[in-house]
């Protein structure tokens, strides 16, 4: 008697490395990154914790995803604009690519200092970031986008821009 049901196509396997192979060559290259220009340890200040995240840092979430979900897409897209002409590709495909890195590296940056403040365990901080170095990603860019996002005073006279900005994501939402 036959099955009713058709054989299964076998699974497709992909090229693409995955599992453990990538998981320790992404280490590897996390490992090579320096430390960021001016890294810092950011003293603590915690706030009262309760369960929930606090919004502001939800929206730092949000607002740095959409920012580089955008510069990938446009990286990607240059493909179709410019896939015949390598000089414009690879000035186009680079900007975008730099510009996704930044925001990355800030928002990792930010989120890192946060849990600073919280006087989070440096240990797990570094487990967390997966880094030998817990203040890796905290530059000071990274502390003023926090100060503008917890509406601390910043130190300069003059408000930096990451400030500004980080108000304006705490306020409106990004």
């Amino acid at each position: 008697m036959t099955s009713p049901h058709p054989r299964r196509r076998p699974q497709r396997r992909s090229e693409t490395p995955r599992g453990p192979q990538q998981t320790t060559a992404l280490q590897q290259i996390r490992d090579a990154l320096p430390p960021a220009p001016e890294s810092r340890t950011v003293s603590p200040a915690p706030h009262p914790a309760d369960e929930g995240v606090p919004p502001e840092l939800l929206e730092l979430v949000t607002y740095h995803c959409r920012h580089i979900n955008a510069y990938l897409a446009r990286a990607q897209h240059l493909r179709t604009l410019h896939g015949d002409n390598m000089k414009q590709w690879q000035r186009l495909v680079l900007y975008a690519l730099t510009d996704a890195l930044a925001h990355n590296h800030l928002l990792v940056g930010t989120l890192g200092a946060y849990l600073q403040r919280q006087d989070l365990d440096a240990d797990l901080l570094r487990r967390y970031l997966q880094s030998p170095d817990p203040d890796r990603y905290t530059t000071p860019e990274a502390v003023q986008h926090l100060d503008g996002l917890t509406d601390a005073a910043p130190e300069e006279a003059a408000e930096p821009a990451w400030t500004c900005i980080g108000r304006w994501i705490a306020r409106d939402g990004g």
